[in-house]
């Protein structure tokens, strides 16, 4: 059916409103692929190879194929309801969860699918890094996959910032998605969400390496994002003005130029254009055509704020981390967003932060992490607060395993940073300066998933 005025694309997010009965969530998390034996990172076609190691899983997991252009490039499960595997641009291998109800599912998801890639990925010397940013191959040393998507944004990436090919091939997140139940509580959750972004980027930072040493920040990752595509980026600052709703964020989504339309599996070069002008029959691209509403779901996809809504709320802020900092991201946010003493003692604390703070707070944090101020006060202070309301929430939630525990305890390893007082980023380049003497190689063995 095709689409033609804006009520309809805002009708579509509204439809995403959920009984909390029925909330979830969903943990996305990408690694890098590393030949064991020279450290190099994996292509996408030979005897130790991305395609080999899909085919690979797909033998095992039965899960479809996904195929564009003749190339296998991810595998579904089931109606989505086990999740799919998939490939960002340098060959990031990343699973993007299934919706699930507790954060204890989360984790065992995680631990099936690495349990499963290290017996597949072992048999062909393929290992995997858990960290925010490649830390040595050059650009020319990454390996391209064949994706049209993928073609689309390397051309236009570069017109609109410096970062945004560093983005694509040598970044790598965390992402957890949570629902939502109605337009007040979304524009809540979304409030929240930007607001504690940077603390999350800061708790999380684990990107300080590059081409083999330091790269002068603690989150890189976050950085890169700063010079990307302001058009698609950033903290959303109209998410705090009065009077935001799924409204209002169609318009901002309307005003971010569109990258592609898909027709007949084929990816159409629509970079630049206007999906307003999409929905009058006048794309460039598709002269006559109107959108679906898959196409507006497509380029919901293309937009990477801090935080995006879809018809869930993905929290986008975190780094890549090892196996403990996965759940950890979950949970964190479960704790805050779906216990509601906890939604409103959080919100009473980021309410009293004005946008201009936020936005210096962002700039701030991908260099100094917990060290970086807010309001007066370090987000090593700010997190010890927000942390303490995340357990309360998931404590209240008690929704326990078969050992008897809440979901409170996956937020360990994100109080064990704030105790110490050092990022996993700091304590990276501690081991790198003074216990491995400058080489880079033993990061290889740390940070393998």
């Amino acid at each position: 059916m095709h689409i033609t005025d804006i009520d309809a694309l805002t009708a579509w997010l509204e439809a995403g409103c959920k009984p909390r009965e029925n909330w979830r969530v969903g943990t996305e998390h990408e690694k890098f692929p590393f030949l064991a034996d020279s450290r190099a990172p994996v292509p996408y076609d030979g005897a130790r190879s991305i395609r080999l190691l899909l085919e690979e899983l797909r033998s095992v997991l039965g899960w479809d194929p996904l195929v564009e252009d003749g190339h296998l490039i991810g595998l579904r499960g089931a109606n989505c309801g086990k999740g799919c595997i998939t490939l960002e641009p340098a060959g990031q291998f990343e699973l993007s969860g299934a919706p699930l109800e507790t954060i204890h599912e989360t984790h065992a998801e995680m631990a099936e699918h690495m349990e499963l890639l290290h017996r597949v990925a072992g048999d062909m010397g393929i290992g995997f890094l858990g960290l925010g940013a490649a830390p040595e191959w050059t650009f020319a040393e990454l390996p391209l996959m064949p994706k049209p998507r993928y073609d689309i944004m390397r051309r236009y990436m570069p017109r609109k910032g410096r970062m945004g090919l560093e983005m694509m091939h040598r970044t790598a997140t965390v992402q957890s998605n949570l629902d939502f139940g109605s337009e007040a509580d979304m524009v809540r959750k979304m409030r929240v969400g930007l607001a504690l972004q940077p603390l999350v980027t800061a708790l999380f930072a684990n990107s300080p390496f590059l081409e083999g040493r330091p790269n002068g920040y603690l989150s890189w990752r976050s950085a890169v994002w700063l010079d990307t595509d302001p058009d698609r980026t950033g903290m959303l600052p109209f998410v705090f003005d009065e009077g935001f709703g799924f409204e209002a964020y169609v318009d901002y989504a309307l005003d971010v130029p569109m990258y592609f339309v898909r027709r007949d599996g084929r990816y159409i070069d629509a970079a630049g254009q206007s999906f307003r002008h999409f929905l009058t029959g006048r794309l460039p691209a598709l002269p006559g055509e109107y959108p679906t509403i898959e196409d507006w779901a497509d380029h919901l996809t293309t937009l990477f704020p801090e935080v995006r809504l879809k018809r869930f709320i993905e929290m986008r802020g975190a780094d890549m981390g090892g196996p403990r900092m996965v759940p950890a991201l979950s949970a964190f946010w479960v704790g805050l967003l779906y216990d509601e003493v906890a939604l409103d003692a959080a919100y009473d604390l980021v309410r009293r932060w004005s946008v201009k703070e936020l936005l210096e707070l962002r700039e701030e944090v991908p260099k100094r992490a917990l060290d970086a101020e807010i309001a007066g006060r370090s987000l090593r202070q700010v997190a010890r607060e927000v942390l303490a309301i995340a357990t309360d929430g998931l404590k209240r939630r008690a929704r326990l395993n078969a050992k008897g525990q809440d979901e409170s305890h996956y937020l360990e390893p994100l109080l064990e940073i704030v105790e110490s007082g050092r990022t996993h980023a700091e304590e990276l380049l501690h081991r790198y300066r003074h216990d491995w003497h400058e080489n880079i190689a033993p990061v290889y063995e740390v940070c393998v998933m």
